[in-house]
């Protein structure tokens, strides 16, 4: 098993969860893995992963850092 993923445990404490966290997300975006689970989806779960990620860059991020962080 790869190093990485050895080192995602959720539920410890809070700084182990956004180590954990901040690996996951990289495996996740991985372009085949994408490519395989994205067309997989259904119309509403392609919607709600939508509405997550958007509800929270607008709730935790202020909109010069949204343009700067996320538009590049």
């Amino acid at each position: 098993m790869p190093e990485e993923i050895e080192q995602i445990c959720f539920g410890w404490n809070r700084r182990t969860d956004e180590q954990s966290l901040r690996k996951f997300l990289q495996k996740f975006s991985q372009n085949e893995l994408l490519d395989t689970l994205i067309p997989r989806l259904t119309d509403q779960e392609l919607t709600n992963i939508i509405d997550l990620l958007t509800k929270t860059m607008k709730k935790r991020l202020r909109e010069g850092e949204y343009h700067r962080l996320f538009l590049n």
